[in-house]
């Protein structure tokens, strides 16, 4: 990009979660939901899907969060309905986040980077990133974001019972893993103003852990409310007094309404104000 500095992601989110509330949705187009709509659980099945979400909620959540996998095993067709979700939902006015979980080292990591945050037909607003080669391995993503108006979301506390193995171990320098993801994190966004591009990863299901998030200065993304067990109450738990960079994430609880387009708009709303009362 040249000229004048993007906008940042931070800013951007800030202003689409004053707009339109406190909520991302992901698109997981996963056999299961196909079935439940009464779709075939093929390239056909899945376009219908996909599009029928973003044309529901793409004018009125925050956030919608397509999981890539769901997408890829249908190969080079599911990647291109992947494309027109990624354009329909911008052209909505939602900020669309990619959930690829990408982490490598190098040029990989670089690649991985153009490819969704660069300018290509993949590029998102922002991608959600694993850190466990090193925080520093996402250097390649890191600079891209910022020098494009773009966010990364990096795993740091999940909600899988798997997780803490990793994210509570303690590194050499005597803190957990998850703290010093948390810390690094909060360096990179130590100089923002407003809200930082690079967030977290929190589940909303995995209670008190020790963690201190007050540093981030970024916002986090909280998965697990509605059919994962977790409740708006559950946020206040988790974030404490970092309510106000919470963006909670559901994907059953307002697919499921569906697959007319009314009713995922009523299961939006409804998920909204429920988080809304929570986090204000």
């Amino acid at each position: 990009m040249t000229g004048t500095s993007p906008e940042s992601f931070g800013s951007r989110l800030t202003a689409a979660v004053a707009e339109r509330g406190p909520l991302c949705v992901g698109i997981d187009p996963h056999p299961g939901l196909l079935k439940a709509w009464g779709l075939s659980a093929d390239i056909h099945g899945l376009e219908t899907f996909a599009r029928t979400a973003i044309e529901a909620l793409g004018p009125q959540v925050a956030m919608v969060k397509p999981q890539s996998a769901f997408f890829e095993i249908y190969g080079s067709a599911g990647i291109a309905v992947l494309e027109k979700v990624i354009a329909e939902g911008r052209a909505a006015g939602t900020l669309v986040l990619m959930d690829a979980k990408r982490g490598d080292i190098g040029s990989t990591m670089a690649a991985y980077a153009q490819a969704y945050l660069g300018d290509g037909p993949l590029a998102v607003d922002a991608l959600t990133v694993s850190p466990y080669l090193g925080f520093g391995s996402l250097q390649p993503a890191v600079d891209l974001a910022l020098a494009n108006g773009r966010g990364l979301f990096v795993l740091a506390l999940t909600s899988n019972p798997e997780g803490p193995q990793v994210q509570h171990a303690v590194g050499t320098d005597g803190r957990m893993t998850a703290q010093s993801i948390a810390d690094a994190a909060g360096a990179v966004n130590a100089d923002a103003a407003g809200l930082g591009s690079i967030g977290l990863v929190v589940g909303a299901t995995i209670g008190r852990t020790g963690i201190d998030l007050s540093a981030v200065n970024g916002p986090f993304l909280a998965p697990g409310i509605g059919a994962q067990g977790a409740t708006p109450e559950d946020l206040r738990t988790v974030f404490g007094a970092n309510l106000s960079a919470v963006i909670p994430t559901t994907s059953r609880e307002v697919l499921g309404a569906g697959p007319e387009v009314s009713a995922l708009r009523a299961a939006a709303a409804r998920s909204i104000d429920e988080v809304r009362a929570v986090l204000g």
